[in-house]
């Protein structure tokens, strides 16, 4: 199973690397909506906005992510099992929904918007320190598209999550 190190190491690397790329972007490559998709702008915030919530589940005692969301009654999966698990729940039609649905982000937002995401992969990786290894195996947390995760896989989601969204935009 990928530990600790892995999941810091690739949430640095996967987020430097999409944010270069929207440093490099042009005014309206940063803010156009090519058929309808989000902007480059609106894929930065809904990042932020997917991190955020594990980053603050982080800092809750174990005991009340218990309480909240129960425990887990299956075998953790790992990276791989966990990526193809999202891909075909997209691939069967699952989007964003609810709050996770960023507004227009203009350029004028993108330098403190960067800054933003930066600081939530800092508080992401800086936190995970505070967990010993088989604690990310014991709670949950909830997905809107995947269901429960355990905080590993929820911490791998997040590293997919970056990577898809980079992905989708180098694509255009």
């Amino acid at each position: 199973m990928e530990d600790s190190n892995f999941i810091r190491g690739k949430l640095t690397t996967y987020t430097t690397e999409f944010i270069h790329f929207i440093e490099a972007q042009s005014p309206s490559q940063f803010t156009d909506t090519p058929n309808g998709k989000w902007s480059s702008g609106q894929n930065l915030e809904h990042l932020i906005r997917s991190l955020a919530p594990v980053s603050l589940a982080l800092l809750l005692p174990g005991f009340l992510l218990r309480l909240l969301f129960g425990k887990p009654n299956r075998k953790p999966r790992t990276y791989l099992e966990l990526v193809e698990r999202y891909k075909q729940k997209l691939a069967a039609g699952g989007r964003a929904s609810g709050r996770f649905i960023p507004p227009p982000v203009g350029w004028n937002e993108r330098g403190r918007k960067i800054i933003e995401l930066k600081k939530e992969v800092t508080k992401m990786t800086t936190r995970l320190n505070s967990w010993q290894e088989d604690q990310l195996d014991k709670y949950l947390l909830p997905h809107p598209l995947l269901g429960k995760l355990t905080l590993r896989e929820m911490l791998f989601f997040s590293i997919y999550h970056i990577e898809h969204h980079h992905q989708l935009l180098k694509g255009r």
